[in-house]
């Protein structure tokens, strides 16, 4: 029996009210459009001094910094003038530190820091560090951590609210590898309005990464354990250029376009912008090299691996002509001699949906009779149990923009091949959203993050900032921590190997506009946490027995730490437009010779086991995870 997921969902495109598209003066462009979207529909980068307006007021605030240059004190960077600024001692090494004393303490849950405006760039920040402290010695670890990107437009950072009177901000690198110094013009502190619930009961967000580009695509790196993270040809903007150019970044956990994953783990990207395009990350070089072409030019397709390590990809829109065209038919990627091939008997027609936009969504029928449900454009699809065929489906909207999401959900359960699946129509989500994305965590719930009411690319508005975890033992979804960052459009989301999720971006529509979002977070289930807050204890695996494994093999494992009653392999994934076609979860019984060593069996299907990289999680009785480990499952 062959279980291959492929749902065709909105490849880019929920706690406010319902609210329609804006239209007013502070928008990019009077007409024209992006990515579908009426350019007077997305709000224009608003002036700085209206961001600075909004900051508490600075009165009587003092700073402290490592060291300065004569005329460019320290003090400047609470001037309130642009025109002046801190320099730090170009004979000193970095790090280098500026300390801000509030002098009373505060809720905050962000910064702003505004580069020095005088023509030169020497001293922007890179690589930073942001701390709080309530007394200015004990700072714990940063709130945030990253790299800016190199320019001089107003920096912002947001992070999860705390207490503070202290602010510390520390550049590791200069943006331009030009020295070693830092520069600020102006530094702004920003009130937050709530702290955030009990980590025990609803989780918690921790660290915000700074990226210096819009994460519109993520990867798990497995070979590094690094997140990769991608934008387009540009940190900020995919519109107007082609081209073999991909600005990446990544974050390491340890130091602080259609996607799948190939049976070797192999990051595949194809089409986008260089519509006929197949990029393949090589972690060696930290580069992309060229995978060969396709035979239909695409973008914004799905593409999903197969049970023989192949590749499929179906659909797209915009690139590359439009379906009508150029139908956007079925083709295959074999990741041996990375060539595609045509699949003349796999036309694209059948799938289409009547959406204004014209892009692919499998039809209802296709995906088993969901009467309650409309079309559900830029909605998600997890399957929660590969063993048992199980797929959650969650919102979505009518059309790809413009239109209101639903809080739907549904369990569609597949067999053998050519048979109708079971829909069953579960109760909703608190929130409709669209644009959101679902993760499957090691213990079988899915968390679902961010997404709009109302689908409108580029905005934030009618976000949904308080995610939802669903209990498959239960089918009941319990709000949990909000998010301090609206996670709409062009939004990601991906487990890590810790068990912790990583979501993030958001934006991408250039320097003008308001909602480029070049950041992520890092949240913490439940599940990390004892009834008090404090942090669970976690099994650890010791050692597995191999490294790689075939479908129908075993593998012996050897843990230590809080007794371990199973074993999941969640396979890593990567996502782009809320699209996750690479992640599926498979609970592993364990055969057990004592209380640390343990014997499990793949599942001897290779549709249900998909060949490539998993991460291999312990459990304990309570549902806490261990760090993975990564296991590679081939065919034979």
């Amino acid at each position: 029996m062959q279980r291959i997921l492929l749902l065709l969902l909105c490849p880019v495109l929920c706690l406010a009210a319902p609210q329609a598209a804006r239209v007013d003066n502070n928008v990019l462009a009077a007409s024209g459009t992006l990515d579908g979207v009426q350019l007077n529909q997305i709000p224009a980068k608003p002036a700085v001094a209206a961001v600075v307006a909004a900051a508490i007021p600075r009165d009587g605030w003092t700073v402290t910094c490592d060291s300065s240059q004569a005329g460019n004190d320290c003090s400047n960077a609470l001037d309130g003038s642009a025109d002046t600024f801190w320099l730090s001692d170009s004979a000193a090494s970095l790090p280098q530190s500026i300390v801000v004393d509030m002098q009373t303490t505060h809720t905050v849950g962000n910064i702003t820091i505004q580069p020095r405006q005088d023509g030169n760039s020497n001293g922007n920040i890179g690589q930073h560090q942001i701390f709080l402290s309530e007394d200015g010695t004990n700072w714990g670890s940063p709130v945030a951590v990253g790299t800016y990107f190199d320019r001089s437009q107003l920096q912002t950072t947001i992070f999860t609210p705390g207490r503070a009177r202290y602010v510390k901000v520390t550049s590791l690198s200069e943006a331009g590898n030009r020295g070693s110094f830092m520069s600020i013009a102006e530094i702004n502190v920003y009130d937050a309005s709530d702290l955030p619930p009990a980590p025990a009961t609803a989780g918690s967000w921790g660290l915000t990464i700074d990226f210096p580009l819009v994460p519109v695509s993520a990867a798990i790196e497995w070979s590094s354990g690094r997140l990769l993270v991608w934008s387009s040809f540009s940190w900020n903007d995919f519109n107007g250029a082609k081209g073999h150019q991909t600005v990446t970044s990544s974050y390491d956990p340890t130091t602080q376009l259609g996607l799948s994953m190939d049976a070797q783990g192999r990051i595949v990207a194809a089409g986008g912008n260089s519509d006929r395009g197949t990029s393949i990350y090589d972690s060696t070089a930290d580069d992309w090299a060229d995978g060969g072409d396709l035979v239909i030019p695409r973008g914004y397709q799905s593409q999903a691996t197969l049970s023989d390590g192949r590749l499929f990809t179906i659909g797209a829109s915009w690139s590359g002509g439009s379906s009508t065209d150029t139908p956007k038919n079925g083709e295959i990627y074999d990741s041996g001699s990375n060539t595609w091939s045509p699949l003349p008997d796999c036309p694209v027609t059948p799938m289409l949906t009547s959406d204004p936009e014209g892009m692919s969504l499998i039809s209802r029928t296709g995906a088993g009779n969901r009467a309650s449900d409309p079309d559900s454009m830029c909605g998600n699809a997890v399957m929660y149990d590969a063993m048992a065929g199980k797929i959650l489906t969650l919102g979505g909207a009518p059309n790809y923009v413009n239109s209101y999401s639903t809080s739907n959900a549904h369990i569609i359960t597949i067999s053998d091949p050519n048979t109708t699946p079971d829909v069953a129509t579960i109760n909703n989500m608190a929130y409709p959203r669209a644009f959101h994305n679902s993760i499957i965590l090691p213990d079988g719930k899915v968390f679902i993050t961010g997404g709009q009411h109302y689908a409108v690319g580029f905005t934030d508005q009618t976000p949904q900032l308080i995610p939802e975890m669903w209990d498959p033992a239960t089918q009941a979804f319990t709000q949990m921590a909000p998010i301090s960052i609206p996670r709409n459009y062009h939004s990601t989301g991906l487990l890590m190997p810790d068990a912790t999720v990583y979501n993030g971006g958001g934006g991408l529509c250039g320097d003008g506009c308001a909602t480029n979002h070049p950041d992520g977070q890092i949240y913490s289930p439940p599940y990390l946490f004892n009834g008090d807050g404090s942090r669970a204890a976690r099994p650890s695996i010791d050692s597995v027995s191999s490294g790689s494994v075939a479908v129908g093999g075993q593998l012996t494992i050897t843990t230590s730490g809080p007794a371990v009653t199973g074993f999941a392999l969640v396979r890593i994934s990567s996502t782009t437009h809320t699209v996750n076609t690479d992640q599926r979860r498979i609970a592993l019984t364990p055969d057990n010779t004592d209380d640390n060593n343990f014997t499990v069996t793949i599942p001897e299907d290779p549709g249900v086991a998909l060949p490539g990289v998993w991460y291999l999680f312990a459990l304990t009785e309570g549902g806490v995870p261990s760090v993975a480990e990564y296991v590679k499952v081939t065919t034979g």
